[in-house]
């Protein structure tokens, strides 16, 4: 038996079991019934300017794989790239380890397109660049104008750091984008080479991957309840920290990790309201995505096998 292959698999559950366990802890008081009256107070304009938030964050998200087309020269039919994008993030996302996950999804899809084996890990590399480069530049801002946003979860004030470590972010930001300027040399593992992307691919990716975060935080902002709400900027901050610790977690769409961070980055907020706007998060982000992105998979995998018999 190979432990490797099971470690990572073995920790997301750990991290779900735990997790649900201090979720139940945390809501212990509250009743279904609290849950339905929460997510029943959430106005008609909340719900449609979440959806479409949700519809912003996956528009944003295809535009990673256009970007990463665009850098390594391969052009795709807009529409067959959309589909792609969405249906990979809409399974990784829920299955979690979302690179190697989606790495196989698009292994799959994008081979009918003539796209070799080094094509598709060149596409992951750079989506998954554009995840983290977006990551830090956001994170950076906030820390910056935002610094006592680490205070929600710790208890202490660390606005000094805080604000040492958002610069450091923008900084090495910018340090990407003059590598880019320089034209360093190209990243070589064996046979596989990872150019640094040039200025205007680099341009894209600070576009498009902080539109994605900033719609993904705003489904949760928009659901939330009025009373006491910190406002938008505290809140991207706290789907931030949230966020990226479910993704470390490897728990399968973050389970119980994401609710238990943004309950506690949110704690001033009333329980009931923040568990109803975190619901409607994975309802949009989650939930639907993934059934339409089963659909399409079905769909795809239908008409390949008719090609095939054909």
């Amino acid at each position: 038996m190979n432990w490797r292959r099971y470690f990572w698999p073995v920790v997301g559950i750990a991290a779900v079991i735990f997790s649900l366990l201090l979720l139940w802890h945390e809501l212990r008081g509250i009743s279904l019934d609290d849950v339905w009256d929460g997510i029943s107070a959430i106005s008609a304009r909340g719900w449609i300017l979440a959806a479409v938030s949700a519809v912003i964050a996956y528009a944003s998200l295809a535009g990673y794989d256009h970007i990463a087309l665009l850098h390594i020269g391969k052009r795709v039919s807009w529409l067959f790239v959309t589909l792609c994008s969405f249906t990979t993030y809409a399974l990784s996302h829920n299955i979690g380890g979302s690179v190697f996950s989606g790495a196989v999804i698009r292994y799959r899809a994008y081979g009918t397109r003539g796209l070799s084996g080094q094509d598709v890990g060149v596409l992951v590399a750079v989506c998954w660049i554009t995840f983290v480069l977006s990551m830090i530049f956001i994170s950076g801002l906030v820390l910056v104008f935002e610094p006592e946003i680490l205070d929600r979860f710790s208890g202490l004030a660390h606005h000094g750091l805080s604000e040492a470590a958002g610069i450091a972010m923008l900084l090495l930001v910018a340090a990407y984008i003059f590598g880019s300027w320089l034209h360093l040399r190209p990243l070589k593992i064996a046979s596989f080479q990872l150019h640094y992307p040039a200025l205007p691919i680099v341009a894209r990716q600070l576009l498009i991957g902080p539109i994605e975060l900033l719609a993904a935080a705003a489904i949760i902002f928009f659901a939330l309840p009025e009373t006491h709400n910190p406002g938008y900027f505290v809140v991207l901050g706290v789907f931030l920290v949230s966020f990226s610790i479910a993704q470390i977690s490897h728990a399968p769409g973050g389970l119980g990790v994401f609710e238990v961070v943004f309950l506690a980055g949110l704690s001033d907020m009333d329980r009931v309201g923040v568990l109803a706007a975190l619901l409607v998060f994975r309802l949009f982000y989650l939930i639907i995505p993934l059934f339409l992105g089963l659909g399409i998979v079905l769909f795809f995998e239908r008409s390949q096998f008719s090609r095939t018999e054909s």
